[in-house]
């Protein structure tokens, strides 16, 4: 366990704290990360809230769920929100979603701020006594970490409550196949917290340490995965005259789609298709294959471009099965909408980071990554946050990554300061 000191800062240029953030009592310095303390305004953590939520996070860790079955995450994750006592919580929306609404019974804007709740199914390579207890699946995208961010927010609402509008913690299921966001706002209970705002911090290695990246418009591009049966007829190795097979469409259709590529900036014109498996046949010397199946993602910058993509992609297997006499169907899966900074949102999060003294820019932004966070960009003003854990860092998906706890009250004082500035405190 670490050990978390307070220490006063005595060497400050009062005049740019005041400038940048005004009246402060004191300076909270969380292993080296300096975290303000706004007079009678801000209430951060305690020290005591930052072991709890550290603890909490870590045994997330070790009970990571895949998406879709995210079920004891979601009782652990309402479990603590029942002791924040919230006006109401939401639950099993778009599957094990959680909304913890904070409402103020005043008039004024509803603002959400969102994480996710499931894991990948990555085996975990940490000697860490928190890693992963399930074998091939494990946080490494940390969420783990994005769910206690919330967490650690409400624990400040509760004790400070807003003074006009509301405030709604989601915590959303099945984002790492793109489903998640979508079920979400799909539900009809939706409709009672249709938020004007919303905000989502992702940690992003790669990043100097408590640096955020972010920019008005695209962060996230879109992208879907697209499956390609194609269907012929099995023969004998020894006669594969008699069947129909698979294999030069696929070698064909392997070769002609890079031909749909467009560009390495992240603009409108921005296309990527990468082929991520095949298998033609059975495993087997003697059966001249009749069906083969084709994975590949396609990648824009914007919605309506993957739309064209996607069609684009099928004319081309279309002509290349009539060429072969094959038939051919498609399935979409992990289909992401691109997320887009609004600017408004955007300007109000960098508000809220000027008024922290935390440093921003457009370092790393927009990414050829996908995010779910885009669906709701589409019912509010949206922004995402990109918070950066050190330069060296392990990347996401990595199996060796973990997330760095002294990045919570990081995250948690930038959803904070948005509160407060937008709707006030007692």
């Amino acid at each position: 366990m670490k050990k978390i000191i307070f220490l006063l800062l005595a060497q400050i240029v009062f005049s740019q704290v005041e400038k940048n953030i005004g009246d402060f009592q004191e300076l909270k310095v969380l292993d080296g990360i300096n975290v303000i303390l706004e007079k009678y305004r801000f209430y951060m953590l305690t020290d005591l809230d930052l072991l709890e939520l550290s603890e909490f996070r870590r045994e997330l860790h070790q009970y990571p769920e895949l998406s879709g079955y995210e079920l004891e995450t979601s009782k652990k994750i309402l479990t603590a929100l029942e002791e924040m006592g919230p006006s109401q919580i939401i639950d099993k929306m778009g599957g094990y979603g959680l909304a913890a609404i904070f409402d103020s019974q005043k008039k004024g804007p509803t603002i959400l701020f969102r994480a996710e709740l499931d894991a990948l199914p990555i085996q975990e390579k940490n000697n860490l006594p928190w890693a992963s207890k399930l074998p091939g699946v494990s946080h490494t995208c940390g969420h783990d970490g994005h769910m206690t961010m919330l967490l650690a927010l409400g624990r400040v609402i509760s004790r400070n409550p807003i003074k006009c509008g509301k405030v709604v913690l989601m915590f959303q299921p099945s984002e790492e196949n793109g489903q998640g966001a979508r079920a979400v706002v799909s539900d009809a209970r939706y409709k009672q917290i249709k938020p004007d705002l919303a905000f989502a911090i992702h940690i992003e290695p790669g990043r100097p340490f408590g640096y955020v990246s972010t920019r008005p418009g695209l962060i996230n591009c879109a992208s879907l995965g697209l499956k390609i049966t194609l269907n012929g007829k099995t023969a004998h190795a020894a006669d594969p005259s008699d069947g129909i097979s698979p294999s030069l469409a696929v070698a064909e259709f392997i070769q002609k789609i890079s031909k749909f590529n467009h560009g390495d900036e992240l603009n409108n014109n921005f296309r990527l298709t990468t082929v991520t498996h095949v298998q033609i046949g059975e495993q087997s010397f003697g059966i001249s294959p009749g069906e083969a199946s084709i994975f590949v993602t396609l990648r824009t910058s914007n919605d309506d471009s993957l739309s064209q993509l996607d069609k684009d992609v099928r004319e081309l297997v279309s002509n290349i099965s009539t060429k072969f006499k094959l038939t051919f169907d498609f399935e979409i899966f992990d289909h992401f909408a691109a997320s887009i900074n609004d600017k408004e949102a955007h300007d109000i999060a960098v508000d809220a980071m000027k008024a922290l003294n935390i440093n921003y820019g457009s370092i790393g932004v927009p990414m050829r990554a996908s995010e779910d966070f885009g669906i709701f960009g589409k019912q509010s003003r949206a922004a995402m946050l990109c918070l950066g854990p050190g330069e060296d860092y392990a990347a996401l998906h990595n199996p060796d990554y973990d997330f760095n706890d002294d990045l919570i009250p990081i995250g948690t004082g930038i959803f904070e300061r948005i509160t407060r500035d937008l709707l006030g405190t007692y």
